[in-house]
């Protein structure tokens, strides 16, 4: 066991670096101690959050290769925006060739890249200098999915058979930045931005803990992709006034709906299934994530939503408007869940305490970017599929060279 600290630097300012510093209370050997974005504002910003949440004495640096260069960082957790992520690569590696600094792994958040051409590159580029990567997907990591499908791999499945279908979905109102609806930047709509939770949790739930992924391989991909919200007028018209005359989704729409059947055939040869949906034309309570795994005689489910704790406002109680119960929150008055520690509750304590371990002792993580091109590889067959309207043998031909038609800026739903 380590016993040294690790430095680390994160490489955007924006949610998902909030998210891990809120949860970094948690992780033990670990300290955040820079963070680069290139609004340089936001960088002091997180870097002041950093600080105040006492999680490490963060500062913001110039560039990439100053925080490469810092024999203070010992890590970077890669959390910018998709359309970012090859070029945050490629200086990070630059620095680490002209031996300006040297790392003991990288982190980056999910999905790797916005195509399996970029995920390719960037996989090779980590491999072109050594340096031991992981892919950050936390609701692998999130207590319920962990603890419940340990429990039933060594109750249910051991004494009844496998698991033959698993399910998970990612549902909200829509993301927070402009860039997310931007399918030119981001790579495509909802299904890059959270199938790549879904399909992971779906692989995850249905290999038997401690087996190799290889074990599970998938086969056919069927995808449907739709706009059932924000593709209509007064919804244009309010997403515009929300993020910018940039998104206009009467011109250059992106999918609000996705859903994907993954066909998988396991090691001894028989077929399950993983089914995944994700929305961004979700209205409750805030994000909502859940998940089922079924088998001969058992079955698991897990509902983010369903929390202990529940409080109620009535309409007399008349604030302004938030997201101090739940992330991605609609309302202020009703009957409210509230997700008490949604950093732990949702996967990102004990994901982050993972990697740190990992890049610690030298070990290749349990997610890797790897993973991270398999789940790339899922996502762009299913957009292949939703294009054609049709399953499709997976891989298909052609995915190297796949861009989605909401990529490119030319769907039409």
């Amino acid at each position: 066991m380590a016993t040294e600290r690790l430095g680390v630097g994160f490489i955007g300012s924006g949610f998902n670096t909030k998210f891990h510093m809120q949860g970094w209370a948690g992780v033990r050997d670990a300290d955040i101690l820079g963070v680069w974005s290139p609004n340089a504002s936001h960088a002091a910003d997180a870097a002041a959050l950093a600080r105040r949440l006492g999680v490490g004495e963060a500062k913001p640096y110039a560039s990439i290769t100053d925080l490469v260069a810092d024999p203070a960082i010992d890590a970077l957790w890669l959390c910018g925006p998709n359309h970012t992520r090859l070029a945050n690569v490629e200086e990070i590696v630059d620095a680490i060739r002209r031996r300006t600094g040297k790392l003991k792994g990288i982190a980056c958040e999910k999905p790797l890249a916005r195509n399996v051409r970029e995920a390719r590159q960037i996989l090779r580029l980590a491999r072109s200098v050594g340096l031991n990567h992981g892919y950050l997907e936390n609701q692998v990591f999130a207590p319920a999915v962990t603890q419940g499908r340990s429990i039933i791999w060594a109750r249910g499945a051991s004494l009844t058979g496998r698991p033959y279908l698993a399910r998970a979905a990612e549902e909200h109102s829509g993301p927070h930045m402009p860039w997310f609806w931007q399918g030119t930047l981001q790579g495509g709509g909802v299904l890059n931005d959270m199938m790549c939770h879904s399909a992971e949790l779906v692989r995850f739930l249905l290999t038997k803990p401690g087996a190799r992924r290889s074990t599970l391989k998938p086969v056919r991909i069927t995808g449907h992709i739709a706009s059932l919200k924000w593709t209509r007028p007064e919804y244009v018209e309010r997403l515009k006034g929300r993020m910018g005359a940039d998104v206009d989704y009467a011109a250059r729409p992106a999918e609000d709906f996705a859903s994907v059947m993954i066909e998988f055939e396991t090691a001894e040869g028989h077929r399950v299934l993983g089914e995944a949906t994700t929305s961004w034309s979700y209205v409750g309570a805030g994000l909502r994530l859940s998940a089922e795994l079924l088998g001969p005689e058992y079955s698991m489910s897990w509902n983010s939503l369903d929390s202990g704790l529940k409080l109620f406002f009535s309409r007399e109680v008349k604030g302004e408007s938030g997201e101090d119960l739940v992330e991605k929150q609609n309302a202020e008055m009703g009957l409210m869940p509230l997700v008490t520690d949604e950093a732990a509750a949702y996967g990102y304590v004990a994901e982050d305490r993972h990697f740190v371990q990992a890049f610690l002792n030298d070990e290749k993580p349990m997610l890797t970017w790897e993973d991270g091109l398999e789940v790339v590889k899922i996502l762009m067959a299913a957009y292949m599929s939703a294009e054609l309207g049709k399953s499709l043998e997976f891989p298909p031909d052609g995915l190297d060279g796949f861009v989605p038609a909401v990529a490119r800026g030319k769907w039409k739903p």
